[in-house]
């Protein structure tokens, strides 16, 4: 089975590689000169490493990190396939409701691990990586780490769920300051709101996620993986059912006049002129 995933990246495409190291599964984003700027093709390549790590017994705890600068700058805009298109305005909502919902999914088969995940997140962690570092089960970042969901800001809703996941972990007055703001937050904020366990010197931040996995990874398999089930079951009721809404919602916007004028604004480097259509 495993070989036969192995065959499904290919040589040189890589967005995520995995190397296992005393019960640790080393999840690293290595793209680093785009600053790991998640595409579809991310999203494939998670599921693909969900699926291997959920049937290592070698694996006990998941340490993912950002290689380089940045733990994930967002949504890379050059990537290929990032324009869905459609024979009707309605065809193409569609077709972005459905790739949504199958993102989901990918995020659903990681963020459901059956073994714990912690993130380690340096530099930029905005859209979709805040959204991939809040799927962790715990979070260390260094201090010079920068959190934000900029969705509002170019006319698109946030889409893989981050906002609800800020509302489980540091209530609904945060997920709406940030998902309506857009505002940027740095990483003493964020341990300050519940969002990260522990903050650290740039220099540290390798060596005290490693100590941490090391420790998870040295207690009973069967007990840590029930701990994380059973507090799972709990922190994320509701969540499985709002995200259709949450699809709906990133189809409907992603296939506005605002978003298109949301993204060219951007590349122009002015201010979008949004007029809710």
């Amino acid at each position: 089975m495993l070989d036969i995933l192995d065959h499904e990246i290919p040589e040189g495409e890589q967005r995520l590689t995995l190397r296992v190291e005393n019960g640790i599964g080393l999840l690293t984003l290595c793209r680093p000169d785009r600053l790991n700027g998640w595409s579809w093709e991310s999203s494939r390549q998670l599921g693909i490493m969900a699926d291997r790590i959920r049937f290592d017994d070698a694996i006990r705890v998941v340490l993912l990190r950002g290689e380089g600068r940045a733990f994930c700058a967002g949504i890379d805009v050059t990537a290929p396939g990032g324009g869905i298109t459609g024979r009707s305005p309605a065809e193409r909502t569609q077709r972005y409701y459905e790739g949504i919902r199958w993102v989901h999914e990918r995020f659903a088969a990681f963020a459901g691990l059956p073994q714990p995940v912690i993130a380690a997140v340096q530099g930029y962690c905005l859209g979709f990586g805040f959204e991939l570092a809040l799927m962790a089960d715990v979070r260390i970042a260094a201090d010079d780490a920068v959190f934000a969901l900029p969705e509002a800001g170019i006319g698109v809703a946030v889409d893989a769920g981050g906002d609800l996941r800020i509302a489980r972990d540091a209530g609904a007055g945060w997920a709406k300051y940030l998902a309506l703001t857009g505002r940027r937050i740095d990483a003493s904020t964020a341990e300050r709101i519940g969002l990260l366990q522990g903050v650290t010197p740039p220099g540290e931040l390798e060596s005290t996620a490693r100590a941490l996995a090391e420790e998870v990874a040295a207690n009973a398999p069967l007990a840590v993986r029930q701990i994380k089930r059973s507090v799972d079951a709990y922190a994320d009721d509701g969540i499985a059912r709002t995200l259709d809404r949450t699809a709906l919602a990133a189809a409907l916007t992603l296939t506005s006049r605002d978003a298109a004028e949301g993204y060219t604004a951007k590349a122009s480097r002015r201010p979008p002129r949004f007029e809710g259509a």
